[in-house]
C-alpha cells in the first residue's frame, strides 16, 4: 500500500471518530438539558448556560480531530 493511500485512511479515520463522538455527545448534552428544563423550568437560564458551555467543550473535540486529520493529510 502506498503512503498516500495509508495518509488517507488516516485522515478518513481521524475525521470520522473525531466527528461522530461530539455529535453524539452534543445530542445528549441538549437532550438533557432540555429535560432538565422541563423538570425544573425556574433554572432554564443557569441550564442553558452550562449546556452551551458543554456543547462548546464538545465541538472543540470536532475542531482538534479536523486539525489532526490536516496534519496528517499534509505533513
Amino acid at each position: 500500500m502506498e503512503i498516500e493511500a495509508i495518509k488517507l485512511w488516516a485522515t478518513m479515520g481521524a475525521i470520522a471518530v473525531g466527528t461522530i463522538a461530539p455529535a453524539i455527545a452534543i445530542g445528549w448534552i441538549g437532550s438533557r438539558g432540555a429535560d432538565a428544563i422541563g423538570r425544573n423550568p425556574e433554572a432554564a437560564s443557569k441550564i442553558q448556560t452550562a449546556m452551551i458551555l458543554a456543547i462548546a467543550f464538545a465541538e472543540a473535540i470536532a475542531i482538534y480531530a479536523l486539525v489532526v486529520a490536516l496534519i496528517i493529510k499534509f505533513v
